[in-house]
């Protein structure tokens, strides 16, 4: 209720002090050629509007152009202007569907403050224009204050929605919001306001027109290039979620066959690594399954912690990763894996069971077979030799590396310990 009230005093001092003032302060011609061409591009602008939720509340940001009519046309034809605009945009968003619950509202909240807060701008600029007028780029000066303080209005009133709907509760957050308003949006409407102001005034109509169809094309090439990186950022989000593991972040199966057959024909040698924990089941036998994920957390985080950006880190199973390595010799490789078993051992996971801290220490097992690809060995052949390693590396105790230089072909496995 105290919403609504609001709204439609806005409405009605705006709707007071138009009809107050008097006649549209210039001549019928101009004033109906400037309302037909500011109400149709004005429609075309608002399918260009980009709207954000804040709240239980849907903003519309787009440039508004009132500011200059309202110092052609005076109090009254800016209203006039706003009520007949702020419903084409009601009725045309009625019939394709687009409205809101509460459009017809906005329309009024759209109409009143837009018109009153353009009307005190006109009041300022008829007061100060005199004396603005002597310095250089007074005008401008001028348009630019005039916006300023547009801008500030509006925002009082938006605040003070947004308290009513508890959308904002501190004043921190009310400062937050006048400071996310754009300075670069409000350059873009301070110079187009005052170079249309300037042409309509001297009748340039064709410059007019070309003013408006140069701010469509910009701001309709704007927002498709904006729709372009929306939709490449929902695509690779998506793909991201189609290719990662939720609990470790890690890659999951299906990336890892399409790497693999990207892998299978680049001809370069590749470690490729399959490594477990030690005895998981007996983790979370002893504790629970959000212990058992904790620790499968640190797992892949320790891994990952050793990866170059080439390199590519898989959840392959359970507590089972498979790594590719990549630009690494046969040496370094081993080396590698050595480093990771030594750190895994000598980290055990910090978590915390029945309210009450404990620190869970843990080996893992690793097979390496390395090999160069687009060879005879296809790669999810090299991949099952490097899980038989591992098979090794368990019956051999555990805790252990087994690797294989399939480049040379070596018969015999190295174990590190």
């Amino acid at each position: 209720m105290r919403l609504k009230l609001f709204i439609i005093s806005l409405f009605v001092v705006s709707c007071f002090v138009a009809f107050s003032y008097g006649d549209i302060i210039v001549n019928r011609s101009l004033f109906i050629k400037a309302i037909l061409l500011y109400w149709l591009f004005s429609t075309l602008y608002s399918h260009l509007t980009i709207v954000v939720k804040k709240g239980n509340v849907n903003m519309d940001y787009g440039i508004s152009y009132g500011l200059s009519f309202g110092l052609v046309a005076g109090p009254l034809g800016l209203f006039v202007f706003e009520f007949v605009q702020r419903f084409i945009v009601y009725f045309d968003r009625k019939y394709s569907k687009t409205a809101d619950p509460d459009e017809f509202l906005h329309t009024f909240y759209n109409i009143g403050a837009f018109a009153l807060n353009n009307t005190i701008a006109f009041f300022i600029f008829q007061l100060l224009y005199p004396s603005f007028q002597h310095f250089p780029f007074g005008f401008w000066v001028l348009i630019v204050l005039l916006v300023i303080t547009v801008s500030l209005l509006s925002d009082i009133y938006l605040i003070t929605i947004f308290t009513i709907t508890k959308n904002i509760s501190t004043f921190k957050e009310a400062i937050d919001f006048i400071k996310s308003r754009s300075v670069l949006d409000m350059g873009k409407t301070a110079f187009s306001n005052g170079l249309l102001y300037l042409l309509i005034m001297e009748e340039q109509w064709e410059m007019v027109i070309a003013l408006f169809l140069l701010n469509y094309l910009v701001s309709r090439s704007f927002m498709l290039k904006s729709q372009t990186i929306q939709h490449k950022l929902e695509r690779d989000k998506f793909e991201h979620m189609a290719y990662t593991d939720f609990l470790t972040d890690a890659y999951n199966r299906t990336y890892m066959d399409k790497i693999m057959q990207e892998l299978n024909h680049t001809g370069e040698c590749i470690g490729v690594l399959v490594t477990d924990i030690d005895s998981f089941k007996r983790v979370n036998d002893t504790y629970n399954h959000a212990v058992g994920d904790h620790v499968i957390q640190q797992y892949a985080a320790t891994l990952k912690s050793h990866l170059q950006d080439k390199d590519c880190l898989v959840r392959s199973g359970g507590e089972e990763f498979t790594i590719f390595l990549r630009h690494r010799s046969f040496q370094q490789c081993v080396e590698l894996v050595e480093k990771i078993r030594s750190d895994v051992d000598s980290n055990p996971v910090h978590t915390e069971y029945k309210s009450e801290a404990v620190a869970i220490h843990y080996t893992a097992s690793f097979g390496l077979y390395y090999y160069k690809t687009a060879g005879e060995t296809e790669i999810k052949r090299a991949y099952v030799y490097a899980d038989d390693l591992l098979l090794q590396s368990k019956e051999l105790g555990k805790n252990r590396v087994t690797v294989k230089n399939g480049t040379v072909d070596l018969p015999l496995s190295v174990r590190f310990k």
